[in-house]
């Protein structure tokens, strides 16, 4: 690819993944989702890494998938024959008609829950469709008064997807989710966070520095500990109490026997 679709840098032991299509409001596509993914076995790999921001450049999050290549998706004859023509736009088409078999739909989300490090989302500005979605593997949510977030896919005649049927009622219950993916309605920063979609609301300008300040807290942590902590948790918010509690002490008597105090 000749240019990034996602920015990568690391500071004092965090990493920020930004997606970074600004002048499509960081609308996703194939080739973002494999840098995503990119980025994330990069961050995973580094010793250096002790958190993960995920946010987005300019004034959007992500405004869901790419029209372009979900028209390919849905109209692939259609696409073909643009191709076929040899048209720019039936070739770029094309390319990118894998759109829903790339790793980042497949796989990343189940990956995203076992990853080691902290990860937490900042959302900076309008987060939809997939811009959902893909934050809610995100072990902590942050987002700007100013975003907004909705769960649109009814709308373009698509089932959400990364797994958020099983997330979503999670987080903000079934009820709440039921509401949010039948009615497809975009909802504020506030009552995302009044429901539990996201954990806080800040002022826009303060978005970074407090997703900053709350990834040096948890990279203050030793690494194998979070890593067991997430693991544990995730287990026993799926597990009865007596497995959780029996899961509980056989983790902490590894660390132990690694020596993580």
């Amino acid at each position: 690819m000749s240019e990034r679709d996602v920015l990568y840098q690391i500071d004092d032991g965090v990493a920020t993944v930004t997606l970074s299509r600004p002048a499509k409001l960081n609308a996703y596509t194939v080739e973002m989702g494999d840098q995503v993914v990119d980025a994330f076995a990069r961050a995973r790999a580094d010793a250096a890494v002790r958190a993960v921001i995920l946010t987005g450049a300019g004034r959007a999050f992500c405004a869901g998938v790419d029209l372009e290549q979900l028209k390919a998706h849905l109209f692939p004859s259609t696409s073909a024959a643009s191709a076929a023509s040899g048209s720019e736009a039936g070739r770029s088409a094309k390319r990118t008609a894998r759109l829903g078999e790339e790793d980042f739909l497949r796989k990343f989300p189940l990956e995203l829950l076992q990853f080691p490090k902290p990860v937490i989302a900042a959302v900076n500005g309008p987060a939809i469709g997939v811009g959902v979605t893909m934050i809610l593997p995100c072990d902590v949510r942050i987002a700007a008064e100013s975003a907004k977030l909705g769960l649109t896919f009814a709308k373009l005649g698509l089932l959400p997807g990364l797994g958020s049927t099983h997330l979503l009622p999670r987080l903000v219950g079934l009820a709440k989710a039921l509401e949010l993916v039948l009615t497809a309605r975009v909802i504020t920063a506030f009552e995302a966070a009044e429901i539990g979609l996201v954990n806080r609301v800040v002022p826009p300008d303060a978005l970074l520095d407090e997703a900053r300040a709350m990834a040096r807290a948890m990279a203050e942590c030793r690494p194998e500990v979070l890593a067991a902590a997430k693991a544990a948790l995730h287990f026993g918010a799926a597990a009865t109490m007596e497995q959780a509690m029996r899961n509980e002490q056989e983790a902490s008597a590894e660390l132990r026997r690694t020596g993580a105090r």
